[in-house]
């Protein structure tokens, strides 16, 4: 009588709880089952305080997903049984930079040309774009399916995501039976198309396109896979929900990229998020379990979340426990340590592999997050181009693009050794492409070193590259060499080709020898010169501006000048009359050599025929921008009014005046040359004319000087190709 006073008591508390506006949705764990847990919510005689929803999955049978009025504090008490609970979160696709690539190739998905394409147990056509495009290359998925004679046979990979267009011709041979589950609708098959309403189309379904007649392929950004092109689905905006189909998509390109690298895997669509790109975090837990429960072997999550879950943990500790291999994209936030950045599930560690986005160049995405703390390992993730839905395709940028690398990974790993798990395949795809960036998990996905590293054949044409020192610091003017090494994996041999980018300005980079040959078990090396050009001060300009010319300029004055001394010193040790003898004389002198210096002559104004007789310029070489000096000089005074003498430039990088005139009575006259900053060495002919007489000067302007190479930290990109497949290390240098 006692317990039942205390429980009704409890319960009453719970009831004058102050409740929330609206039915809050939390996860518990509880100690009762089903049946116990509705009575507990739904106590006889007292208003209800809860809804139980319904279970979750769990293998216990003690999770389950309940709706209230009250928080969490308030379901504290003992009558639900409760071991924990948690907010039931809700999770966005749409997120991160959500910054569009500054640039996209107008070659993208250019080249639709079908090719075939294995797909289950049949063979099927794809586009070229798809199956041939770089990031194929970069993860080496033909030459590791060839040389290990794997395609993901017998493998399940289940993808929680939007869904799935099960329709698409490329991907419906390799649906598991009944296409899944779809946990926004509880029901079997996990078809995105069910969130698409029609009215959004203006003819629906829309045209199913080929080779040869197909709209525009749709082009989707990093974070949220949005569709940027409505020509190719149109279910964006103008029906009043832009936000509707946010996400529209991302299942399907996200099963197209595991497909991509495991073609016979079948794949399991595990419908959790709308179209819209939210989802439940209830719904994820359901999706985890089933997978596991219906015989996945690998589990993709291209999405995270900043809030950490017990039961996440939970669900992904089952998951690990049954030998099911699981991988994460790590996020479009731009986030770099430090400090640490934390999305989930990617920092669940222990049960799945992060995975971040690099570029086609081996560097990190822009738009990605890193960090040893949810980074295991790095995988393309820009103009990833992969199926969309109404047979066509697109391409996305995105750790959402990323993972699913790493779990068709994971797929053939599987098929090389049944029995491998979390722990191997993590210690499988570790064996990656080292990277510049340390907050990069253990490099860039190779599918060829990830399959060598458990078992005996190789990859063809394999091997690794890497630079020694990878930093170092030199001033302007000096040199820095390293040392680069290509290395043979599993006792592979190949002509390897070296190319040396990202050389700062007035600097070279260059690789000796330019090719080396490996012999299948030891490392060739080359050595990598990085030469810098000095800064130097501007040249100081050491000729003086023209002046004008004064025959015997200098001679005649001085002379005169100590003449006039000597006479002026003389004259007082004499008698007055030979003073005025030697006043006289010094007048004359100084009157005759003035105007012989000055070029002045006492023909009178206008007589004579005096001619054009030069044409000098100085300096005759300059940079451009700079000036130069000209001068004209006659053959004789210029006459009454002054001569007015023509000029003219043979090209615009030099320009003149008009014409210069020479004052009358005065035998020369200058101007000056302006000029303009030119690419390459220029010769410019200036010309002179007057009274019918041409005279022309040759002018050469030069490029600026160079600067030198600018201070900065720079970032050497050393490539090695072999038949077509290449690896890059890099090296950091820091010029002073």
């Amino acid at each position: 009588m006692k317990r039942r006073m205390w429980l009704a008591g409890v319960l009453l508390a719970l009831l004058w709880a102050t409740p929330a506006k609206a039915d809050n949705s939390f996860i518990i764990r509880t100690t009762l089952n089903l049946q116990a847990l509705q009575v507990a919510c739904n106590p006889p005689l007292l208003p209800s305080i809860c809804t139980v929803v319904g279970g979750l999955g769990d293998p216990l049978g003690q999770l389950f997903l309940i709706t209230s009025p009250l928080d969490l504090s308030g379901l504290a008490g003992n009558p639900l049984g409760i071991v924990d609970a948690e907010v039931n979160q809700l999770l966005s696709l749409v997120g991160g930079l959500n910054v569009l690539p500054p640039a996209i190739s107008p070659t993208l998905m250019s080249d639709r040309s079908s090719v075939a394409y294995p797909a289950g147990s049949t063979t099927s056509t794809a586009w070229n774009s798809y199956v041939n495009q770089p990031a194929a290359s970069i993860v080496e998925i033909q030459n590791a399916q060839q040389s290990f004679n794997v395609m993901g046979t017998g493998v399940v990979v289940a993808d929680i995501d939007t869904g799935v267009d099960p329709t698409h011709p490329v991907l419906q041979p390799v649906l598991v039976p009944g296409d899944g589950y779809d946990f926004t609708r509880n029901q079997p098959g996990g078809s995105e198309l069910n969130d698409v309403t029609s009215s959004d189309f203006s003819t629906y379904p829309p045209p199913t396109c080929s080779s040869s007649l197909c709209p525009a392929p749709a082009q989707v950004n990093q974070s949220t896979a949005a569709v940027l092109d409505q020509s190719t689905a149109a279910v964006l905006d103008g029906n009043g929900t832009p936000k509707k189909y946010a996400a529209f998509g991302h299942g399907t390109m996200v099963m197209g990229i595991i497909h991509l690298v495991a073609p016979t895997a079948q794949l399991m669509p595990l419908k959790a998020f709308h179209s819209d790109g939210t989802a439940s975090l209830s719904d994820i837990l359901r999706a985890i379990y089933y997978g596991v429960q219906n015989n996945a072997n690998v589990i993709n999550m291209s999405f995270d979340m900043q809030t950490s879950s017990t039961e996440l943990q939970k669900a992904l500790d089952y998951a690990n426990q049954q030998g099911v291999i699981c991988a994460a994209s790590a996020g479009n936030d731009g986030k770099a340590p430090p400090p640490p950045f934390l999305v989930y599930p990617a920092a669940l560690q222990n049960d799945v592999m992060g995975v971040a986005s690099t570029t086609d160049q081996d560097t990190r995405s822009q738009f990605s997050n890193s960090g040893t703390a949810i980074v295991w390992v790095s995988a393309p993730g820009e103009s990833i181009v992969s199926t969309y839905p109404f047979n066509t395709y697109a391409a996305g940028w995105g750790t959402s693009f990323s993972a699913p690398f790493v779990s068709g990974g994971a797929a053939l790993l599987r098929n090389l050794q049944t029995g491998i798990a979390q722990s191997g395949a993590k210690t499988a795809t570790a064996h990656a492409v080292p990277l510049a960036d340390p907050n990069m998990g253990n490099g860039r996905l190779d599918l060829c070193m990830a399959l060598g590293s458990v078992t005996t054949p190789s990859c063809s044409q394999d091997y690794s590259v890497s630079a020694t020192p990878s930093t170092t610091t030199i001033t302007a003017g000096q040199q820095a060499s390293f040392t680069v090494s290509a290395a043979p994996l599993n006792g592979s041999k190949q002509t390897v080709t070296w190319d040396c980018m990202g050389a700062p300005q007035a600097a070279t980079c260059t690789v000796s020898p330019s090719s080396v040959t490996l012999n299948g078990s030891s490392q060739a090396t080359a050595t990598v010169t990085l030469t810098t050009t000095a800064r130097t001060a501007a040249t100081p300009r050491l000729l003086p501006k023209f002046v004008p010319p004064m025959r015997l300029w200098v001679t005649p004055v001085t002379w005169f000048t100590l003449i006039v001394i000597v006479l002026i010193v003389g004259s007082f040790g004499r008698v007055p009359r030979q003073r005025v003898g030697l006043a006289t004389l010094a007048g004359l002198l100084t009157v005759s050599l003035c105007a012989y210096s000055c070029g002045y002559t006492n023909n009178p104004p206008g007589s004579g025929s005096a001619t054009l007789s030069t044409l000098a310029l100085n300096p005759t070489s300059v940079n451009g921008g700079s000036s130069s000096t000209g001068t004209v000089t006659l053959s004789g005074a210029a006459p009454s009014g002054g001569a007015v003498v023509n000029l003219s430039s043979s090209a615009p990088a030099a320009t003149v005046p008009s014409s210069v005139t020479i004052i009358q009575g005065y035998s020369s006259g200058t101007f000056t040359v302006n000029t303009t900053t030119v690419t390459a060495s220029t010769p410019v002919t200036i010309t002179a004319s007057y009274a019918g007489v041409s005279k022309t000067a040759s002018l050469t302007i030069m490029p600026p000087a160079t600067a030198g190479t600018p201070a900065g930290s720079y970032t050497l990109t050393v490539t090695g190709t072999s038949s077509g497949v290449s690896r890059s290390t890099t090296v950091q240098v820091v010029v002073n």
